[in-house]
């Protein structure tokens, strides 16, 4: 069986300049605020190595019970402008799906807009390429909430 595959773009404008967004998306602890998709889920990092080719580990799905292992194989990181990674994502021992992510940070001022492209390949079925898409949309708009947090702390 074949992999079904589906490419995402998206793009925020953010109120962090580009080196600070670069740690928000880069750093484990900073992820685990926000890379969660929705409420009542969470993303629970078991190991980090952010370098260009270390791996992270972590967790997410529901707060009780995570079922989702995620890793994450860094390729290449050109900060604060460009980062490469793949995630792979699984349940219960089965491998779901793995994408290739790219970060594209520009500065906007004293802000950023980034562009993240992600590549998906399920082997479980079309309807990941959505649930995927689903999960950025909501990890970024968890994003920019806490870049605005951020970005209120540091205007205090």
């Amino acid at each position: 069986m074949k992999p079904d595959t589906a490419s995402h773009e998206f793009e925020r404008r953010l109120p962090l300049p580009p080196e600070r967004l670069w740690e928000v998306l880069t750093d484990a602890r900073h992820r685990e605020q926000w890379g969660a998709p929705t409420e009542g889920t969470v993303l629970e990092v078991i190991e980090a190595d952010t370098r260009e080719g270390g791996r992270d580990r972590h967790r997410c799905g529901a707060a009780e019970a995570p079922e989702f292992t995620v890793d994450t194989r860094w390729y290449r990181l050109d900060a604060p402008h460009l980062a490469v990674f793949t995630e792979t994502v699984e349940m219960g021992g089965e491998v779901i799906f793995t994408s290739l992510v790219s970060y594209r940070l520009t500065p906007a001022g004293t802000e950023s807009v980034l562009g993240v492209t992600v590549a998906v390949s399920s082997f479980v079925g079309a309807d990941v390429a959505g649930d995927a898409r689903t999960g950025w949309e909501g990890g970024l708009a968890n994003l920019d909430r806490y870049a605005t947090s951020l970005a209120r702390e540091g205007a205090a």
